[in-house]
């Protein structure tokens, strides 16, 4: 009897992750099922008109981001990870700090910047007359913004990557004739690639799933197409199409980067702590002079910029309405890391019980959501969830002759199933490390004492896991507050947050007005980021204390 209570119990658990697997399989089967559909003249009017453009600028903005990302996230990663110069114990760890800025919130100040009404053109045309500048809405001046928005994913994982390896690799090239410039190239960089790619790809997925930053500079790629499809257009299945199109686009990345990613991983022995390549002379200034400026650019001008428009606004702004605002944003945000954060501890406890390749299979594809683009998700979950709106509400008329309206889509269902699919993975990646830590044995003495698998999971795992489950629900909050799309073509009506305010307001040029949310939602983030961040760096890789002379 026990076996089989068991048993029933150990097939609730694989219930919930095939549960997970199923939300993520429906929209994708609901996607590439819309060229079944007949056509209804939107989609050929795209692939007559702007298909080619929405392909050409999609791939532009991944080639810029993805060098302009590599280069400055592996450059700031080798010098505050191996190397030695004024200011690195604060560049460590302020240059993830632009994290807490979402790239559209980077994307408006730019733009209020530099455009050829901002504030420094203008007093540069003061200073030297008529002058030509290159114009900032353009693709070079996206692909800058989200550079200096995105490069901390490269940053954060190669550094890591660097400081596992030491001076080992660099010593042995140098060894081998190699100068210390070759030396990174050809050794300390290749076994740090499997890093850099990840991090590349964290960047990546960011950029081609972005909608706000390329919806302020005008710039059309297949996020800006979904939402014109469907609103503009008021076409579900060519907005279904073209987001078909780009998810084989993410997956075809991940394919590649698969391909291209070495199968060795960075060293984690022999590491000698204490040691730093001393820069001295004139490279200990570029070191300094190179890192204070990404990071001002970056964070310091943005922030800076913020606060000044806010301040200015703040009196005209700052009302009730806002703070219904703010209240819904963080109500979003509370409520979407519990959920997101529940389900991926079921997800890893789950895969701990049973560890069986179906259960391996499902959670893969439970986890990935991350990879689909916040628009594409949006499409792909409103269609069924219209279809079973209609459904209840035939059926409640026919069998009880009751008038319902509908109340999946037109409730916070719909943005909270998106939220979960989205970033389910993000929570997952934090718990499933922590469990991975914890040893069989422990749940071979709780089970010789008699514990249920639910008591199991209360008494032994939440306790052992309650560090993982606060970073998963920071990271899960700090995202669903940025999070724009979802919340954008979801929302029920009426239903702003900081983020729907930020596009309504720079979708009409207003860009001090879009400053006190931006504000607001960079406060929200800035402080988990912070969080993090200080026990990111507390810990070294692999999670080990990290040794004060190394830092």
């Amino acid at each position: 009897m026990d076996l089989k209570m068991d048993g029933y119990t150990l097939g609730r658990w694989r219930l919930a992750v095939v549960l997970p697997a199923f939300l993520v399989l429906i929209p994708l089967a609901v996607l590439f099922s819309s060229f079944l559909v007949p056509s209804d003249g939107v989609w050929q009017h795209l692939i007559d008109t702007v298909l080619m453009e929405l392909l050409l600028n999609t791939f532009w903005l991944v080639a810029g981001v993805g060098i302009g990302t590599t280069l400055l996230g592996v450059s700031l990663a080798w010098l505050t990870g191996v190397c030695d110069f004024p200011g690195r114990k604060l560049f460590d760890w302020a240059l993830l700090l632009p994290l807490s800025i979402p790239p559209y919130v980077m994307a408006f100040v730019g733009v209020g910047l530099l455009d050829f009404t901002g504030p420094i053109q203008t007093q540069l045309r003061v200073w030297f007359g008529p002058i030509w500048l290159p114009k900032i809405r353009s693709g070079g001046g996206l692909i800058l913004v989200m550079t200096l928005a995105l490069y901390p994913y490269v940053y954060a994982i190669a550094r890591n990557a660097f400081i596992s390896q030491g001076l080992n690799m660099l010593e042995v090239a140098q060894s081998l004739g190699h100068s210390r410039f070759s030396g990174f190239l050809r050794a300390a960089l290749p076994i740090a690639r499997p890093a850099v790619i990840a991090g590349l790809m964290l960047a990546l997925m960011e950029a081609i799933a972005d909608f706000g930053a390329v919806s302020i500079f005008n710039y059309d790629t297949f996020t800006t197409a979904i939402y014109k499809a469907w609103f503009g257009f008021y076409s579900l299945a060519a907005a279904a199409q073209l987001s078909s199109l780009l998810v084989l686009m993410v997956f075809a990345m991940l394919l590649l980067a698969r391909r291209f990613r070495p199968p060795y991983i960075s060293p984690r022995k022999n590491v000698v702590h204490g040691e730093r390549i001393r820069l001295s002379g004139v490279f200990r200034l570029l070191a300094f002079a190179y890192a204070a400026m990404v990071f001002s650019a970056a964070f310091v001008v943005p922030l800076a910029q913020i606060v000044l428009w806010a301040i200015g606004q703040a009196p005209r702004d700052l009302d009730r309405r806002f703070i219904e605002i703010f209240g819904r944003s963080l109500f979003l945000g509370g409520v979407s890391a519990l959920l997101v954060s529940a389900s991926a501890l079921l997800l890893v406890y789950a895969r701990k019980l049973k560890g069986d390749l179906l259960t391996r299979v499902t959670v893969r594809l439970s986890t990935l959501g991350y990879a689909l683009p916040g628009s594409v998700l949006a499409v792909g979950l409103f269609i069924p969830l219209i279809w079973l709106d209609r459904k209840i509400v035939g059926w409640a008329e026919a069998l009880f002759h009751l008038k319902l309206g509908f109340f999946l889509t037109g409730t916070l269902v719909a943005m909270l199933l998106g939220y979960l699919v989205r970033f389910l993975a993000v929570a997952h990646g934090s718990l499933d490390s922590e469990m991975r830590q914890i040893p069989n044995s422990m749940d071979e003495a709780a089970k010789s004492l008699g514990l249920t698998t639910k008591n199991r999971l209360r008494k032994v795992y939440f306790p052992l896991l309650r560090g993982g489950l606060l970073t998963a629900a920071t990271l899960v909050f700090v995202d669903v507050m940025k999070e724009m799309p979802i919340t954008l073509m979801t929302r029920p009506f009426g239903w702003d947050t900081l983020s729907v305010r930020i596009f309504e307001m720079t979708s009409e040029g207003e860009w001090e007005r879009a400053a006190l949310p931006a504000l607001a939602l960079i406060a929200a983030g800035l402080v988990p980021v912070l969080l993090l961040t200080r026990l990111h760096f507390r810990l070294g890789p692999y999670g080990r204390p990290a040794r004060r002379d190394y830092g």
